[in-house]
């Protein structure tokens, strides 16, 4: 009896002042289709159908997450807090300079040496330089030195403000000049003679005298053809003939 009675329907008073409305089964049905529509991606609505046809529908619901409390640090500040300070005390990175290309350096004539520049005597302390480089290597250049020993110095060292005399060559004009070497490249040397001129002089087919307190070193210049950085590391081989 008292199942019945639960089962009832409202009667029409009642759901006038509950305020609801008369929906049939028809009805509600197209709202929770219509519904379940909307809610569903477009990938997933072939499916509608499977979900409706079970007993229950269920719908995700993601559950917000709370946010974390911050840990304070031993100072009793807060972990962004100490970040923050960190970054702004932290010295910002200094943005390198690009480099300039060959083709730029060219352009700006980097190493070119000017007419008023080109003068023997401006450069006669750079050759002094060198001596006491050459002998400071070399320990003295005694007469009892050894000559390998000092060949092999003399290949590593800078050669910028040496005298170099060419003693060899296959082309005739270049044998016998005479001049400090103001530029060294990986295929010329650049020269000032003693009558204030600029020779550039190819590395190629050359032989080079350089003499330092009695003690005369030659260069073969086609051996030679490294830049002075490149030399200083390089590990050269004993030959015992070489060609021009």
């Amino acid at each position: 009896m008292e199942e019945r009675l639960l089962q009832l329907k409202n009667p029409p008073e009642i759901r006038e002042v509950l305020g609801i409305g008369n929906k049939t089964l028809k009805v509600a049905e197209r709202f929770t289709r219509y519904f379940i529509a909307n809610s569903m991606k477009q990938s997933e609505a072939p499916f509608l159908e499977a979900a409706l046809s079970r007993k229950a529908v269920i719908l995700e619901y993601a559950r917000a997450k709370r946010p974390k409390a911050k840990r304070k640090s031993k100072e009793g500040k807060g972990k962004a807090e100490v970040l923050e300070y960190a970054r702004k005390k932290r010295p910002t990175a200094k943005r390198k300079s690009k480099a300039l290309s060959a083709g730029e350096k060219r352009r700006l004539k980097v190493f070119d040496i000017k007419p008023e520049h080109q003068r023997y005597e401006l450069f006669l302390p750079l050759n002094d330089l060198w001596k006491q480089y050459i002998l400071s290597i070399c320990n003295g250049l005694r007469p009892s030195s050894n000559p390998q020993l000092i060949q092999q110095k003399l290949l590593k060292a800078d050669f910028h403000g040496a005298i170099l005399t060419v003693v060899r060559s296959k082309c005739p004009s270049y044998v016998g000049a005479t001049g400090i070497l103001v530029q060294e490249f990986k295929h010329i040397f650049k020269i000032i003679t003693k009558e204030d001129r600029l020779k550039v002089i190819p590395k190629k087919n050359s032989v080079f005298a350089v003499e330092v307190n009695g003690f005369v070193s030659h260069i073969y210049g086609s051996k030679f053809q490294y830049r002075a950085s490149e030399r200083s590391v390089k590990k050269f081989k004993v030959k015992g003939s070489i060609d021009l």
